[in-house]
């Protein structure tokens, strides 16, 4: 059940010529809001706790996620089903949660087991709440978001870099109020690295003019400057899977920054809600042995700081920019990678819109 296009539909005939039904705002809201039938990451795996809920926010829905006994990741609808109040305010009772407004205890399929101020009460037994598949790779847990035509989740696709043993490295979380779509956008545009991270310890360097290339790949695209290599942040790839899609770039690293080469970035972000989203960023080198350990510990003693400002360079500059810059924007050649994306997102949308549309035309 869709209320939005349900909402859309009433009273709308869809044998007349013309339905008066706004496709393209459709179509434009689920883009805005987040896509469905995906894997987003949610929290750090350390933050999710057998003694407590953890409460979040995933596409403009309130979820609640903890951890049964034995480990075991659960979530649902953070919603007590006797009056609302927020489940995650709750606590958890042998692997269940309670809600602290009256003690109603949910399970993490959203099934009410128990009503403790009235023993045999009607709601027992009911399945009250939504609830949502959920798994943990790499130090974060991702929560899945069905959609019409992928009700169930396919397969969490991760890059290799979270796969193998050859890297190792650090998974960082910040919550950025802007969209999720200009964080997508600010990784597929490797030509303000040199601008708005010109004073950094890694991105000071290279020419501030260029070209873009784009290529397509098997799961999506790489852009490139054509006129320089490792001097700055020169690309970025992103990755698009049946389930979820991730991007990731390189820096480069002068010999001052510890063994391994550039450090290799693997980012995600995730839709909180129209204005606000969660980036988890991966930050990763290709070392081992004594190297390994010795990296690690240099990261955490003098960069990681460097790190966290750059970032912040780009958070603040994104916070900064109105809702709908995107609605006056003038794009240019260098661009080539923020426009792909925003394709795939409106190609991904217009497939989910459509498929919404047929079944309640079917109903």
């Amino acid at each position: 059940f869709n209320p939005t296009l349900h909402a859309a539909l009433k009273g709308v005939s869809m044998t007349a010529p013309t339905p008066a039904i706004d496709k393209k705002s459709l179509i434009e809201d689920r883009v805005n809001t987040g896509l469905l039938g995906q894997w987003y990451p949610v929290a750090k795996s350390v933050e999710i706790k057998t003694t407590q809920p953890y409460g979040t926010r995933l596409l403009g829905k309130k979820l609640v996620l903890w951890r049964g006994a034995d480990g075991s990741l659960k979530c649902i609808e953070d919603f007590c089903p006797h009056r609302g109040a927020p489940l995650s305010y709750g606590e958890i009772h042998e692997g269940n949660i309670g809600c602290r407004y009256h003690g109603v205890i949910v399970d993490g399929e959203g099934v009410v087991v128990r009503v403790p101020a009235m023993p045999e009460c009607a709601m027992e037994g009911r399945k009250a709440l939504q609830s949502y598949a959920v798994t943990e790779h790499s130090d974060a847990v991702f929560v899945y978001v069905p959609s019409l035509s992928q009700p169930e989740p396919p397969p969490l696709v991760m890059p290799p870099e979270l796969t193998g043993t050859e890297w190792t490295g650090f998974l960082c979380t910040s919550v950025w109020g802007t969209n999720y779509r200009y964080a997508l956008d600010n990784l597929a545009d490797p030509m303000h690295g040199c601008y708005l991270h010109s004073e950094s310890f890694t991105l000071a360097y290279g020419s501030k003019q260029d070209l873009m290339k784009l290529d397509k790949t098997d799961n999506g695209f790489h852009v490139t400057r054509v006129g320089q290599v490792g001097d700055n942040f020169d690309w970025s790839e992103f990755a698009v899977h049946p389930g979820n899609m991730y991007c990731f770039l390189d820096i480069p690293y002068p010999p001052a920054a510890g063994p391994g080469g550039n450090m290799r970035i693997v980012g995600f972000a995730t839709p909180v809600d129209a204005t606000t989203c969660k980036v988890f960023f991966w930050r990763l080198r290709r070392v081992d042995g004594v190297a390994r350990e010795a990296w690690r510990f240099l990261y955490r003693a003098a960069l990681e700081e460097r790190h966290w400002n750059v970032l912040e360079q780009d958070r603040v500059m994104l916070e900064g920019m109105p809702d709908d810059a995107r609605k006056r924007e003038m794009l240019y050649q260098h661009d080539l990678g923020v426009s792909r994306i925003r394709q795939l997102l409106t190609r991904a949308a217009k497939e989910q819109i459509e498929a919404e549309l047929a079944q309640v035309a079917a109903e």
